[in-house]
């Protein structure tokens, strides 16, 4: 078994691409059109399948904002300097709403942010990457 993608759905499909591609480093893999159904697609990444998981967002035409309830937690993601990817999301209009710094009770550096969408996104500072 292998994980392939996570699947967001978005009240704006290329305000989060714009997000997650200019903010977040990732790349436009591949994105679709399916008007009879009413929805679009973007994959977006580090890396294409199956090298890499990707990043689905879903856009249901007409739907322009989504209840995130309680059961949803966050998407990780590595980054060399977490202080340094926190600057560079604020100053592109990104929210920050954690600040780089050590997980409690440990040592390893994270920090969280908020997507378009209100999804959090911890960062991970991993300085191999």
């Amino acid at each position: 078994m292998r994980f392939l993608h996570t699947m967001l759905r978005v009240g704006n499909l290329q305000r989060s691409i714009d997000f997650y591609t200019q903010l977040m480093g990732m790349t436009l893999l591949r994105q679709s059109e399916n008007a009879s159904q009413k929805y679009s697609l973007a994959f977006l990444g580090y890396g294409p399948n199956p090298e890499h998981a990707e990043l689905e967002l879903t856009y249901n035409h007409g739907v322009d904002a989504y209840d995130l309830g309680t059961a949803y937690g966050h998407i990780a993601i590595g980054v060399p300097d977490a202080a340094a990817a926190c600057e560079k999301i604020r100053s592109g209009g990104g929210n920050v709403t954690r600040e780089a710094g050590p997980v409690k009770g440990g040592t390893t550096v994270i920090a969280f942010i908020t997507d378009p969408d209100g999804y959090k996104v911890e960062l991970i500072e991993r300085r191999a990457l």
